[in-house]
């Protein structure tokens, strides 16, 4: 992957926009062809974003019949995807299944997540992904997806605000960094959402007015880094000092640490797509899917990892990826062709449950058993004052968690199961 992305990047496309967009679709249409040959029902994931709405527009541009797509939904809002996918299946003429999810259903799910997984797994986005796989498995056999467009088309924000941020902050003296952070930090985040949310917030961008005093911390946390590579990696990490959450433990060197085994490339957006696709692409996006579908024997393909679209992809300059705050530029001027933009165009969602508030709620028994401090103490493994103390202030609401206790959960969960196995 690295020579590839090297030899992309030194070979960068020099043709028009247009052209770029004319020969990126060609690729995806034959990517997309080849994983429908499949001599058993053939459907797809459809979240209604940009990724999943270009396979499907293509699968439907090259079928004699409805394609099979399949959506979960759940009643919160906020993690709530199904009405955009219904619109573009509604568009592109799918045959379109949908399931409303109750927090019942899927909280029901995550007593198999240590078999499923056989590891500590800790993406909560596993559980609508196993969900979805159910309900794909009950009419098809063969699932296509849309992952790898983030890593490959430049889809995730921290490409924007580490770009962004860091072009506003480098300048400063690290001493003045550390003493902004500082500044910050002295209200809690509830003061700061108090603050903002009154007469200030029509001068702040509306994707930073949802929780903006937890923007703000979390900023500070990054604030004192000492270059964009730091920065980057206090982005990726939920807990600030991993080590220190387990007994006599001190963190291994990965690629993401060891800078020698980066990819020699210019424009550090560039890089953190690089890292992203040689680390969060294989051993978290891919095995979720692999898993969650496998668990319910659906085979999944994922036609924009096709080594043609992976090659192509890394001879884009970053222009064709990102404009402003905005990615997947090149991949968005495909799908226009097949999807009103208006359908797609909307802040980018995770595909996600609401795991914040069901540890406050309905998975607070669980949860507090798992993390109970006498029972980290027996377990011998982990360090149990940080990580209370994360489970206090997530349960009072002053701070939002769930990352974090999830991570630890799903160790806890995982150590329990092996030890009825055995």
């Amino acid at each position: 992957m690295k020579q590839v992305a090297e030899h992309g990047s030194a070979d960068s496309f020099t043709g028009s926009e247009s052209d770029a967009a004319a020969h990126l679709e060609a690729l995806l249409l034959d990517a997309v062809k080849l994983r429908m040959i499949a001599d058993v029902p053939l459907g797809v994931f459809l979240s209604g974003g940009i990724d999943s709405s270009t396979v499907v527009s293509l699968m439907q541009a090259q079928s004699d019949r409805p394609v099979k797509t399949f959506t979960i939904g759940f009643h919160e809002a906020a993690y709530d995807e199904a009405r955009h996918a219904k619109a573009v299946a509604q568009h592109l003429g799918t045959e379109h299944t949908e399931l409303y999810v109750t927090p019942a259903q899927a909280q029901a799910v995550i007593p198999r997540l240590p078999t499923l997984y056989d590891e500590p797994f800790a993406d909560c986005s596993q559980i609508p992904t196993f969900l979805v796989s159910e309900l794909a498995r009950a009419h098809v056999t063969v699932a296509l997806s849309g992952d790898g467009g983030d890593e490959l088309f430049a889809g995730y924000n921290r490409y924007f605000w580490n770009h962004h941020i860091w072009r506003r902050i480098g300048w400063m003296p690290r001493k003045l960094r550390v003493l902004t952070a500082g500044a910050i930090t002295t209200l809690t985040p509830e003061t700061w959402d108090t603050l903002l949310k009154g007469p200030w917030s029509k001068w702040i961008n509306a994707e930073l007015m949802q929780s903006p005093g937890d923007k703000l911390h979390k900023l500070a946390q990054v604030l004192p880094t000492e270059d964009q590579g730091a920065f980057y990696f206090s982005l990726l990490s939920h807990w600030d000092n991993p080590a220190a959450l387990v007994r006599g433990g001190k963190e291994p060197a990965t690629i993401l640490t060891d800078r020698r085994r980066w990819a020699k490339l210019k424009d550090f957006r560039q890089q953190m797509m690089f890292l992203d696709t040689v680390t969060y692409l294989p051993d978290d996006i891919l095995v979720k899917v692999d898993r969650a579908s496998m668990g319910m024997s659906l085979e999944a393909r994922v036609p924009l990892l096709d080594h043609r679209v992976v090659e192509f992809a890394w001879r884009l300059p970053v222009s064709m990826k990102i404009r402003d705050t905005q990615g997947k530029r090149l991949l968005r001027q495909v799908l226009k062709k097949y999807v009103p933009t208006e359908l797609v165009e909307r802040p980018k969602m995770g595909f996600g449950v609401p795991i914040d508030s069901w540890l406050r709620g309905p998975l607070r028994e669980w949860a507090e058993n798992l993390l109970a401090e006498r029972r980290l103490e027996q377990d011998g493994v982990l360090s149990p004052l940080p990580i209370r103390k994360k489970w206090t202030e997530h349960l009072s609401g002053d701070r939002d968690w769930e990352y974090q206790l999830w991570d630890v959960l799903m160790y806890q969960a995982w150590l329990e199961n092996e030890r009825h196995v055995r």
